[in-house]
C-alpha cells in the first residue's frame, strides 16, 4: 500500500520536530538494516519513522490535528527502491551463505549502497559466480512467499536469522534461493528486483564486506560506468571493450617516459649546478617545476654553494618554494618569510618547502633584507 486513511491519536512537539502516533499506518519504521519510509500525513512531511515501546512514531515537520482523520501517502519510489535492495540482498545472501557455509553478520541499506558482512572469506571470482546465479534467478521471476509459521512449523523449517526470535515470526522466502526471518519490505516476485551488481569486496574481521546495488541503483551505476568508459574509448580512438588493455600500454609508456625524464633532469641539474660551484649562495626563479623538482634543484644547489639557496616556481598569484638555509635559526627565517610574503610551509634541518602569495620583486626584497643572500638570479 502507498496510500491509506488513519486517525491521529497523539502529537507531541520535541526537539526533533513533531512526534505523531496514528491508529494505523503504512509507514515502515527503521529496522532490520532498512531505513524508514518517508512521505506525508495530510500535507505534513514525514521525515523519519521509528518503533518505540511497541508504537510507531512518525517524526514530522508539522502538527496534524489530534483526533482528525488524515490521508497517508508514502514516497512510493523510495519504498520500491528499498524493496529492490532488500529482496536482492536476500537472494544473494541466501546463495552466498549456502555456497560458503557462512552467516550474514551485518546488513546496512545506505542511501547509495547496500553493505553486507559475511563471516567467510570470498574471492572476486566466487563472488562473480554468485552474481551470475542471482541474476538468473531474478530473471526467472520467482514468487516471494511471506508466511507466519507457528511454533510447530518452525521446528521443521530451516531459515536464516541473526538471533533467536520469540513470539510471532515472519518468514520471507525466495524458493530455491533463500528463506529468512525478516521484518522488511519486499517485492512480490524476483523479477521486480531487475538485476543485482556487486560493486566492492574487502576483507573484514576475517570475513568479507561486500557492496551491493540492486534494481534502479544497479542500472544507474552500470550506465554511468558505460558512459565513462565510452568517453575514454573515444578519446583513445579505440573500442570500448579494449580500454583496459590500452590503459596498461599507456601506463607502461608513461612509466618509461618518466624514467627518461628523471634521468634527463638529473643530468640537467648536474650541469646546471656546476655554474654555481663555489658561490656563497644562490636564488633561482624557474618556471614549471614540480614539488619534487623544486626539492631536487634546491638540494643540488645546496651541494654547489657554500651558504644558502632558494628556488621559486610560479603558481597562481604567487610562487612555490624550496629553500636550504645555512644560517643561525633557519626555522625563524622561514617563519618570517611566510609571515612577510603571506605564505605557508616548513621543514627541518634548514630545508623547507611551501608557497607564498607575493610577486617576484617582493620576494627578492625580503630575501635581501635577511642578509643571507647576495646573489639573486631572475
Amino acid at each position: 500500500m502507498t496510500e491509506a486513511e488513519a486517525s491521529v491519536i497523539s502529537c507531541e512537539k520535541t526537539k526533533n520536530g513533531w512526534e505523531v502516533i496514528l491508529d494505523r499506518t503504512i509507514f515502515y519504521p527503521e529496522g532490520g538494516g532498512q531505513p524508514s519510509d518517508r512521505g506525508y500525513i495530510g500535507d505534513i512531511f514525514v521525515k523519519d519513522v521509528h518503533e518505540r515501546n511497541g508504537l510507531i512514531v512518525h517524526y514530522c515537520d508539522g502538527e496534524p490535528e489530534c483526533g482528525r482523520k488524515v490521508r497517508l501517502r508514502i514516497d512510493s519510489e523510495r519504498r520500491f527502491d528499498h524493496m529492490q535492495q532488500h529482496s536482492g540482498e536476500h537472494i544473494v545472501s541466501g546463495m552466498l551463505c549456502s555456497a560458503f557455509s557462512c552467516d550474514n553478520v551485518g546488513f546496512h541499506m545506505g542511501e547509495d549502497v547496500v553493505t553486507i558482512d559475511y563471516n567467510a572469506a570470498v574471492s572476486r571470482e566466487e563472488l562473480s559466480s554468485i552474481e551470475e546465479r542471482a541474476n538468473r534467478y531474478i530473471w526467472e521471476d520467482h514468487e516471494c512467499v511471506i508466511t507466519f509459521p507457528d511454533e510447530q512449523e518452525r521446528k521443521a523449517l530451516s531459515y536464516r536469522s541473526k538471533k533467536e526470535i520469540d513470539g510471532e515470526l515472519r518468514i520471507v522466502s525466495f524458493p530455491g534461493a533463500d528463506t529468512c526471518a525478516c521484518c522488511g519490505t519486499h517485492v512480490r516476485r524476483s523479477g521486480e528486483v531487475g538485476l543485482v551488481k556487486f560493486v566492492s569486496l574487502e576483507g573484514f574481521h576475517g570475513g568479507s564486506r561486500i557492496g551491493l546495488l540492486c534494481g534502479k541503483r544497479a542500472f544507474e551505476y552500470l550506465s554511468s560506468n558505460a558512459y565513462q568508459n565510452d568517453l575514454i574509448a573515444r578519446d583513445m580512438s579505440a573500442s570500448s571493450l579494449r580500454t583496459y588493455e590500452l590503459y596498461l600500454k599507456q601506463k607502461d609508456e608513461l612509466s618509461r617516459l618518466r624514467g627518461e625524464l628523471s634521468a634527463m633532469e638529473e643530468k640537467y641539474l648536474s650541469l646546471y649546478t656546476e655554474s654555481f660551484m663555489g658561490r656563497s649562495d644562490a636564488v633561482l626563479f624557474e618556471e614549471g617545476l614540480s614539488n619534487d623538482s623544486l626539492r631536487k634543484t634546491a638540494l643540488a644547489l645546496s651541494g654547489a654553494v657554500t651558504g644558502s639557496c632558494a628556488v621559486f616556481t610560479p603558481e597562481g598569484d604567487g610562487f612555490r618554494y624550496a629553500v636550504k638555509l645555512r644560517c643561525e635559526a633557519p626555522e625563524k627565517v622561514i617563519k618570517e618569510m611566510n609571515a612577510a610574503l603571506r605564505g605557508r610551509g616548513g621543514g627541518r634541518d634548514g630545508f623547507a618547502q611551501g608557497s607564498v602569495c607575493a610577486p617576484q620583486d617582493e620576494i627578492i626584497s625580503f630575501l635581501k633584507s635577511t642578509g643571507i643572500f647576495s646573489e639573486i638570479q631572475r
